[in-house]
């Protein structure tokens, strides 16, 4: 692109050095090249702002987007951390579960022990009734007492056995009992703990999932910004581009102007030249024809005189009468002979004295200055003077045509540049509706350049007229008030 907008400056310099040797008329189209190029580039400009404007918007909404996804994953990130802990909790309670079922198993293992050594005890004693041939008559015991001490023994020692064999068989049914309840209880807090665990290893799993997920969505997001942002560097590049070429394009205008307003004032200073040396070779003429005519009515005088002086002379001898007659005669014929002829130059109205003429009739409806006509304050640049489409639009000085066309909000437009008194001065007639000279062509004071109109940003047919002390510039930065200039 940089290498393109630089053949483009190039050529545009080229093509501009080799107007200076081509006829007026290609000079003057070369400006309006120029300003058509400059207004391309304005519009491209404003295509590129919009695109940036556009791309820019888009970042801000992915901005926000990354914002908001950040926001979620930083809680997902909360959560997990959360999670993971809760999970590290319960692990440590898995691990307590574990030393408590440790505990439990060896309580278990004495448990099964004195069971196993209480059931080998029943099974002695069972063999032992077994091998003596039933059960033992505990009153055949007693009553083989010898004596009552030895039946006090025996009573003593048979309620002895009889409670131990109740306590072992209690012993047995409690530990039995025990040992499946801590059974149990291992099974139960072994099944809620992996169960809790298995909850939280599935929500870290789904955290994970959704974190994984926005993660992905950042990831594209991110993409798409980066891509965004390229677009919008190669967009900013290229505006800076066209920029740059708008303001060379602004500089050879402005360089291809003051060269026009140059030929314009030396056009003038040849007219001014031509005009003086026409006045002096009337004057001359006119001086000349008197001095013509005082000369024949002096000869004529003269002829008459000694005309008369010869009669006189021969009839003085006649009679009265006749010397009557012949004065009366040299009377008529002495008088001088005066010329008629005249020579006189017409010339053009006379301007004012500001070298301007108003370039139209009609109503004066709005002024130089600020102004409001519904869209906000603006500056109006120049003077409207209002009638119907068609009406005559007339140069408002001498000077040469240097564009000739539509441009913006001007709609149809024509713009001089003339020389007034070495100084260079442009004119301006927009919303015209028709035009009538080209680019290029010398134009007199008070020639027809258009018809007014209500092309480009206008609300009814009207003249827009403008007067710039120095060269037309896209600003209009050299724009005066019209009305200083001419009689509105």
């Amino acid at each position: 692109m940089k290498l393109k907008s630089k053949w483009l400056l190039s050529g545009i310099s080229s093509v501009l050095a080799l107007t200076i040797f081509l006829p007026t008329a290609a000079n003057a189209g070369k400006l309006d090249e120029l300003k058509q190029q400059q207004q391309e580039a304005k519009q491209q400009q404003g295509q590129l702002n919009s695109g940036i404007s556009e791309k820019t918007e888009k970042m801000n909404e992915n901005e926000s987007k990354l914002e908001t996804l950040a926001k979620k994953i930083d809680k997902l990130n909360t959560k997990i951390r959360d999670t993971e802990t809760k999970i590290s909790d319960v692990q440590n309670k898995i691990d307590l579960t574990k030393a408590e079922i440790d505990e439990l198993r060896k309580s278990i293992e004495e448990l099964e022990r004195k069971i196993a050594e209480r059931e080998e005890l029943l099974q002695e004693r069972a063999r032992a009734i077994q091998l003596s041939g039933g059960s033992v008559d505990y009153i055949d015991v007693l009553l083989g007492a010898n004596d009552f001490v030895d039946f006090i023994d025996r009573m003593s020692a048979v309620n002895t056995l009889i409670e131990a064999d109740r306590e072992i068989m209690r012993e047995q049914a409690e530990d039995k009992k025990l040992l499946a309840e801590q059974k149990a209880e291992v099974e139960t807090k072994l099944a809620q703990q992996e169960e809790r665990r298995a909850e939280l290893v599935g929500l870290k799993a789904s955290l994970d999932s959704q974190k994984k997920e926005q993660a992905g969505l950042v990831k594209e997001l991110q993409a798409e910004q980066q891509r965004l942002e390229k677009e919008k560097d190669s967009l900013v590049e290229q505006r800076n581009e066209s920029i740059e070429i708008s303001s060379k394009l602004a500089k050879e205008i402005e360089q291809e102007q003051e060269r026009l307003a140059e030929i314009a004032r030396k056009a003038e200073e040849e007219r001014q030249r031509k005009l003086a040396a026409e006045r002096k070779a009337a004057q001359e003429r006119a001086a000349a024809a008197r001095a013509e005519a005082e000369r024949q009515a002096a000869a004529e005088v003269a002829a008459a005189k000694n005309a008369a002086e010869r009669k006189a002379a021969q009839e003085r001898a006649a009679a009265a009468k006749k010397k009557a007659d012949a004065a009366s005669k040299a009377a008529t014929t002495s008088a001088p002979k005066t010329s008629t002829a005249s020579n006189s130059v017409a010339s053009a109205p006379a301007a004012s004295s500001s070298g301007f003429i108003t370039p139209a009739v009609g109503r004066f409806t709005s002024k130089f200055g600020w102004r409001d006509i519904g869209a906000g304050p603006e500056f109006h640049q120049g003077v409207d003077i209002a009638n119907g489409i068609g009406t005559n639009i007339r140069a408002a000085a001498s000077g040469y045509v240097s564009f000739a066309g539509t441009m913006g909000g001007y709609g149809n437009v024509v713009i001089l540049t003339h020389s007034i008194n070495g100084q260079t001065h442009a004119t301006v007639y927009a919303h015209l509706n028709s035009i009538d000279v080209s680019k290029g062509q010398a134009v007199s004071q008070g020639q027809r350049v258009g018809g007014m109109g209500n092309t480009g940003r206008s609300f009814g047919s009207h003249l827009h007229f403008e007067i710039h002390v120095g060269p037309w510039n896209g600003s209009r930065s050299n724009a005066v008030n019209p009305a200083a200039y001419v009689s509105l």
